[in-house]
């Protein structure tokens, strides 16, 4: 079995952390490296992470969180934003800078500010709004780092039960510098280490060949 099939079958979403217990600096910054180097739609990387430790501001967080454990009890607390509409736009601040990034000319700019602007205005948006496309962006990033706890044995439960509109505000409240006006919520991911009481349930998954067909 390769590494990465050994890890995602460690993986589970971990109902009861171990609160004693924290990941080491480096192991989490491992981790978030994952996060940072997932791809993205047009590499355009419509997020930003909120690796959360602080115990305080956490309880603040729960009740917002459908009260769930999970969010005090872990060692750190991954909040996952996706940008908002203006700053996905083509001529953004953003967009010029993550393709000045690759090296694009002016007349590279205005082909792919063409492109992107098509996708949008023909693609998704008869289908999905900007909020739910910068959703799909983030659980991407999501996966990996799930992915790469598993890899360091730490536990992760993802979370999508909170109150979007209520952690927004608080959020955009106890940490303007992070949130500005260009972020929302799109997903929460618990990681630490699963409590010595916490029995994981067996895996239940539909049949391989009901769900995975070659053609």
């Amino acid at each position: 079995m390769n590494a990465v099939l050994e890890a995602l079958y460690f993986r589970h979403a971990c109902k009861k952390f171990d609160p004693e217990r924290t990941i080491p600096e480096e192991t989490i910054r491992e981790i978030m490296e994952a996060a940072h180097i997932s791809p993205s739609s047009f590499g355009l990387q419509p997020w930003k992470f909120l690796v959360i430790s602080d115990h305080a501001l956490r309880r603040e967080m729960r009740p917002l969180c459908w009260d769930q454990p999970q969010v005090t009890d872990c060692s750190h607390l991954v909040v996952i934003l996706t940008r908002r509409e203006k700053t996905l736009k083509p001529g953004s601040e953003h967009m010029r800078r993550v393709f000045a990034m690759r090296g694009f000319n002016e007349e590279q700019l205005r082909a792919y500010y063409k492109r992107i602007e098509n996708y949008y205005w023909q693609e998704l948006i008869p289908y999905m709004n900007f909020f739910a496309w910068g959703s799909k962006q983030c659980y991407i990033a999501l996966a990996d780092i799930m992915a790469a706890a598993a890899a360091s044995k730490v536990d992760s439960c993802p979370l999508e039960g909170f109150d979007k509109s209520a952690l927004d505000h608080f959020l955009h409240e106890k940490l303007p510098d992070e949130m500005a006006d260009d972020f929302s919520v799109a997903v929460l991911c618990a990681l630490g280490y699963r409590h010595p009481d916490w029995q994981q349930p067996a895996r239940a998954r539909l049949p391989f060949e009901e769900v995975v067909r070659f053609v």
